[in-house]
């Protein structure tokens, strides 16, 4: 350890007399901390203690540090700072993404932006924190190796997300306000800054909507179920179409194979024609079903909104399909008429040969 006078301080460091020679003091080798400015930790003529990290004979050049007299704080942080521990420490920069805080002497760790609320969006540290500010934090990791430490200012206060999941579980059913509509569907305020997704897909069960906005506006008041909470994602997923029950759970009790149906023509495409049986509930009846004779295109034979008849010919209520017939029911109607006919001619049959019987019986009388 050698002992000189500052001579002259830089940008990027201090010249130090050691008595007849100088060295440079860099920045880098004043602290074990941040240090912005040679100027924050020395001033000209001050004496100061280091030691010669480097020496070119050659050059006269001499490196020197002051911050190697002390012990590197980073060996033993993990001891000192183990995870989940709750600490206080003071901002010294605000960045764009997030605060660092020194929490002793040589030692800083980050809050990035996204750990500094549970529910309020941050766009910049300085909305939240200034510098010099004395902050409890709660240590997230820690990286000896690299010189990291990973902060959270939010985590010192209770996660109001595990308070959504406890009031309101899967299953439940919940009030709230449309606080913005977007293309693939609805924010539901659920709680105070907190809202729940009601995709597009679980507005409704047989509509088919485009966007969201064709059956609500921002400020309105909808009733939801809550069909999910990631509490680590911070997301909760509502649905309105399940406030009634889904019309395809009956599908395969009113409509079994065999069933004759009736409905209007819906949707007419190149390989069939969609039924509406009831509301929520369509059936195909592909082009090869639609007549015995070749078909070419659904459209030649039926328009939107014609009234069809046809036979249920397969379900499949996960998949949401029913498949519909023509051919089936005419083939079941020739089947009907034909024992029909056969029942009438056995009963005609049958009343010829009594009529034989009585008349021989008169006969012999």
């Amino acid at each position: 350890i050698l002992e000189g006078t500052v001579k002259n301080i830089t940008d990027y460091g201090a010249f130090v007399d050691l008595g007849g020679i100088d060295g440079l003091l860099h920045v880098t080798d004043m602290s074990w901390g941040r240090v912005g400015h040679p100027s924050e930790v020395l001033n000209v003529a001050d004496r100061v203690k280091v030691v010669v990290l480097k020496y070119d004979p050659e050059r006269e050049r001499v490196s020197l540090g002051m911050k190697q007299i002390l012990p590197d704080p980073w060996t033993t942080i993990g001891e000192r700072l183990p995870l989940n521990a709750r600490i206080r420490g003071k901002v010294v920069s605000l960045t764009d993404y997030g605060a660092f805080v020194e929490i002793e002497r040589g030692v800083e760790g980050l809050i990035h932006v996204s750990e500094m609320s549970w529910t309020k969006r941050v766009t910049h540290p300085s909305k939240v924190l200034e510098v010099g500010q004395e902050v409890d934090v709660q240590v997230l990791d820690v990286d000896p190796t690299n010189r990291r430490i990973s902060l959270g200012l939010k985590q010192t206060e209770p996660n109001p997300w595990e308070m959504v999941r406890i009031k309101h579980p899967v299953g439940s059913q919940l009030k709230g306000k449309i606080k913005s509509i977007t293309d693939f569907g609805l924010f539901v305020e659920v709680e105070e800054s907190i809202d729940g997704l009601v995709h597009v897909s679980d507005l409704h069960w047989s509509k088919k909507v485009k966007h969201p906005s064709e059956l609500y506006k921002k400020g309105d008041d909808v009733e939801a179920v809550v069909l999910g909470i990631d509490v680590d994602n911070e997301r909760i997923s509502l649905g309105i179409k399940q406030l009634t029950e889904d019309p395809w759970s009956q599908v395969p009790r009113r409509y079994p194979v065999g069933t004759r149906v009736k409905g209007a023509v819906t949707s007419l495409t190149d390989f069939g024609a969609f039924v509406e049986l009831e509301e929520g509930v369509e059936g195909l009846i592909h082009v090869s079903q639609l007549s015995n004779e070749r078909v070419d295109k659904p459209s030649s034979l039926f328009k939107l909104g014609d009234v069809v008849e046809a036979e249920v010919t397969n379900v499949d209520s996960r998949e949401k399909r029913i498949g519909l017939s023509i051919k089936a029911l005419r083939k079941s109607e020739e089947r009907d008429e034909m024992d029909a006919y056969m029942k009438r001619e056995s009963e005609g049959v049958r009343f010829s040969f009594a009529d034989l019987i009585s008349e021989a019986e008169k006969t012999k009388g």
